[in-house]
């Protein structure tokens, strides 16, 4: 490998040393496709100082020359200029060493994760115009020195002295933390620009990546504040299908179910957007009992082609599937088709998350059939040891001692709802007293406070079992703020390990930029916690309720029961002398549950219980 590169890089060099001579195209694609430096190409073609033609900036195009290439390329369309001298980090202007071998101490590989210039209109932004202060700043984070670009504009900032380019220097500064992948303060300073509304100059380069920003914080809750002040003829050409997106999910949130529709529906189908705004959709036909329509839309969404370009990509797509199976399914169950419904729960993917839930809808739908057993199976599965410590299904004990009632096996009942009562009462209780501490609008503006109870670094002990907390992280948008959070403790410790001479002025800025944002995330996750955590609480004081309720009903029932032998008492051994026959399919093969649980049996339990009715 060290053989082959060696000759590139003596081209590289002799490239620099010539003088007033354009580089030819195809010179320069030769040089890209035998791996020198985008870097290093861009600063041959703009120390050559010669003049390039529109046929030349067309021909790079079509070679794939990088945006970096293209950006220098065209500003030497004009007449030719002398050579700049590349930047060097003099003490004066920025202290020495920040750019050094390895820009960014302890950097992650950002060849995959790099955002691309999406400019609505077709060329990059250009700083020409700009003061000669701001264009170096620019060349520098061109060239790949994002630590000398990031602090030569965070001092251009704070000078104030060029107050007419305060939105220029904040988009490039967005664009040298971008390139440092510290993308929570990139997306605070995009933010910055994208707020001065859509008539500034920068608008339509900083809202694309402010939407693609998103993809890795985890989090559109900013984009969606700024999605409504966008006119529709503002959306940029690449970033259309996601403000879309983004108009008919605050449509949603707003109960608007016609305008959620009507952006959702503008998404294109080739958009990686499509299978989720179809989903969503759906869901606002359901809501407006248009089932009809929401079962094509849903179909519509286990039909359309899975294409993803990565794996993490690839799992979302198919989780919406397997949630769209399940409504599906649910809303067979709505109108007691009972039996289509066991057929759509049953197709969900046995390795989704989302199986554990079908398998407890099935349980449901073949209770509602009296398909007993078959209940009874399915609800073993979830109880086995593969789901039991992730999923917070306490619904199912309850189904159990229901599916034992209609069997008349009336002190299995007995047992399971007693000891469902006493795990569950303790949960409720917890649920609703730490809940009803923040039931005032004072007490609600500390919900980071509430946060940082059970996640925070001295969480509390609690009877509320780790399962529970699980499923709670599963919520959307608890989960796009935990993953945000996440990153923001990957950018201090990127702050932390950079040299004191960038660490102290812009990391210092930064690092006071993360933790205002911290504290608003957290509070913001704290309400939905709290919201989740009150409707629990009222879900499971109706379990509870009902429990009880059955248990009154097993008394009762026994009641009868021994009235009825007292008054028959010849039937009192007739158990014992029926002939059961316990004839199975022949296309299936009945093994005998030892308690020991196997993940390729899950799902294919069967009960043999016989029940206790006469």
């Amino acid at each position: 490998m060290k053989r082959a590169l060696a000759p590139i890089t003596a081209i590289a060099l002799a490239l620099f040393s010539t003088a007033a001579q354009a580089i030819p195209c195809q010179e320069v694609a030769s040089m890209l496709a035998a791996g020198v430096p985008a870097n290093i190409v861009a600063s041959a073609v703009r120390d050559s100082g010669a003049q390039y033609t529109a046929s030349d900036i067309s021909c790079l195009t079509q070679a794939g020359a990088p945006a970096a290439v293209l950006a220098i390329a065209r500003t030497m369309t004009g007449a030719a200029q002398p050579a700049v001298p590349v930047y060097t980090d003099a003490p004066t202007a920025a202290p020495s060493g920040i750019d050094a071998a390895s820009d960014l101490i302890g950097a992650r590989a950002s060849t995959v994760r790099t955002l691309e210039d999406d400019s609505a209109g077709g060329s990059p932004e250009s700083a020409a115009a700009s003061p000669d202060a701001v264009k170096e700043a620019v060349r520098l984070m061109r060239n790949k020195k994002t630590l000398s670009a990031s602090l030569r504009f965070y001092d251009l900032l704070r000078s104030g002295n060029y107050p007419d380019q305060d939105t220029q220097i904040k988009y490039y500064l967005a664009r040298s933390l971008e390139q440092l992948e510290m993308y929570h303060t990139a997306q605070y300073f995009f933010l910055k620009v994208v707020n001065k509304g859509p008539n500034t100059a920068y608008f339509k380069y900083a809202l694309p990546k402010l939407v693609r920003m998103a993809r890795f914080t985890g989090d559109e809750t900013e984009i969606l504040k700024i999605a409504p002040k966008v006119p529709v003829e503002s959306y940029p050409r690449g970033s259309k299908n996601k403000m879309f997106y983004l108009m008919g999910l605050r449509s949603f949130a707003g109960s608007d179910l016609n305008e959620a529709r009507k952006f959702f529906g503008q998404i294109s189908s080739k958009s990686n957007l499509y299978r989720q705004a179809r989903y969503l959709e759906a869901i606002t036909y359901y809501k407006q009992a248009k089932y009809k329509s929401a079962k094509r839309a849903f179909m519509d969404v286990v039909r359309h082609p899975l294409e993803a370009k990565n794996k993490a990509e690839l799992a979302a797509q198919k989780s919406l599937v397997n949630m769209a199976l399940m409504n599906i399914g649910r809303m067979y169950y709505k109108i007691e088709r009972f039996d289509n419904a066991s057929k759509y729960f049953d197709l969900v993917d046995h390795d989704s998350s989302t199986w554990p839930e079908s398998l407890f809808s099935g349980a449901w739908a073949n209770f509602m059939q009296n398909n007993l057993n078959h209940t009874l199976g399915q609800l073993l599965t979830i109880r086995s040891p593969f789901f039991n410590t992730q999923d917070f299904i306490p619904e199912v004990d309850y189904l159990r001692a229901l599916t034992f009632f209609n069997l008349c096996e009336y002190k299995e009942v007995n047992r399971i709802l007693l000891g469902f009562e006493g795990e569950t009462r303790p949960i409720q209780q917890e649920l609703k007293t730490f809940v009803k501490g923040y039931a005032s609008k004072e007490q609600l503006k500390m919900a980071e406070q509430a946060w940082d109870t059970y996640f925070g670094p001295s969480a509390v002990e609690t009877q509320i079992p780790t399962r529970f907390f699980t499923k709670l992280l599963r919520n959307r948008d608890i989960a796009g703020i935990v993953s945000h959070l996440d990153l923001l403790d990957d950018e201090i410790d990127l702050i932390n390990r950079q040299k004191a001479e960038w660490r102290d002025t812009v990391g210092a800025l930064l690092k006071k930029v993360i933790e205002k944002d911290r504290s608003k995330l957290k509070r913001r996750a704290g309400r939905f916690m709290l919201a989740e955590m009150a409707q629990w609480a009222n879900n499971l004081q109706d379990l509870l309720s009902n429990s009880e309720m059955v248990r009154f009903e097993v008394i009762d029932a026994q009641r009868v029961d021994y009235q009825y032998k007292f008054q028959n008492p010849d039937l009192a051994n007739l158990s014992g002398q029926v002939d059961l026959d316990f004839a199975t399919a022949t296309d299936f093969i009945y093994w005998p549950f030892n308690g020991e649980f196997w993940r390729d049996e899950l799902g294919y339990y069967h009960y043999t219980e016989q029940g206790s009715c006469k």
